[in-house]
């Protein structure tokens, strides 16, 4: 996957919450390592009067402008932290006045990828349990990094990288990201197939060895040209015969990233996250990277 340039860059939603750190602290180290821009953009819902009618501002009230320049200003500090010693990307901000979830999603055709939290923060101050992330989940136009913050844990960088493999288009966009990835943290690669998407259970004349031999020719197919475009990555190979999100969510136990493709075997056109994806963006306790399938 290239990481040429885009208007944006890397774009993170920053909302001043301590999963929106986690984001930008992830998005920061990511920006670092690909040399390329780091925009943080926070979006303010407009204001709406509803006494004596319903008004819309129309212009930023200044009490909302000095909560924006504070968020921003924690976020350009996480940056700097994430940062440390290495040089920073370059670092644009960017507040817009503006239903948060249509700008981003527009924002995102701008974007090489975009970075948010698991959850974020309400404008009453309450916890929104992945209404952000699984709006850009299911409509953004670039790849999609869930950051799940878990009281400041990190992952071992020297654990490896995950990537599901299902023959999909998205698929395919996401091995060759999670190719890029391991090889850019100098860490093996977990290749992980399920060659059957249910519960295993006997159905009269059907071969369970020919379909785990099938399983293993998918595997070696999507695997093989990027194995030779990368020849520092170590692999390792996993195939598994049920339930891929199980089994997607117990390798992520001992990896630091996960890379999906947007939806998988039972997609069909129009589909932009299937039920796995989903469900292991929003369950595991790493950052889980969701590819399209027009990416790469």
């Amino acid at each position: 996957m290239s990481s040429g340039a885009t208007t944006y860059g890397i774009l993170v939603a920053v909302d001043g919450s301590a999963q929106s750190d986690a984001a930008v602290a992830w998005a920061a180290h990511e920006a670092t390592m690909r040399r390329i821009p780091l925009t943080l953009l926070h979006g303010v819902a407009p204001v709406v009067v509803g006494w004596p009618v319903g008004r819309l501002y129309t212009e930023m009230p200044d009490w909302q402008k000095d909560e924006a320049k504070n968020v921003v200003e924690r976020a350009r500090k996480a940056v700097a932290a994430a940062a440390g010693d290495c040089e920073l990307p370059e670092v644009r901000t960017e507040v817009v006045y503006s239903a948060v979830v249509p700008t981003l999603i527009d924002a995102s055709k701008k974007a090489w990828m975009i970075v948010v939290g698991s959850q974020g923060m309400s404008a009453l101050g309450r916890m929104v349990l992945g209404s952000v992330s699984s709006a850009l989940l299911h409509h953004a136009h670039c790849p999609v990094a869930v950051i799940h913050s878990d009281h400041g844990v990190s992952p071992d960088s020297d654990a490896p990288v995950l990537v599901g493999i299902d023959g999909s288009p998205s698929g395919e966009a996401a091995v060759a990201l999670a190719f890029d990835e391991a090889s850019r943290r100098d860490v093996d690669l977990i290749a992980l197939h399920a060659w059957s998407d249910v519960g295993v259970f006997p159905i009269l004349g059907m071969d369970w060895r020919d379909r785990e031999r099938q399983g293993e020719e998918v595997l070696a197919e999507r695997l093989a040209g990027w194995q030779e475009q990368y020849p520092d990555v170590g692999v390792k190979r996993s195939l598994v015969c049920d339930k891929p999100a199980h089994w997607l969510l117990e390798e992520a136990q001992h990896a630091q990233l996960v890379v999906l493709g947007s939806h998988g075997r039972g997609g069909f056109p129009g589909m932009l996250l299937g039920s796995v994806g989903s469900t292991v963006a929003h369950s595991a306790k790493i950052p889980v990277v969701v590819v399209r399938p027009t990416q790469g």
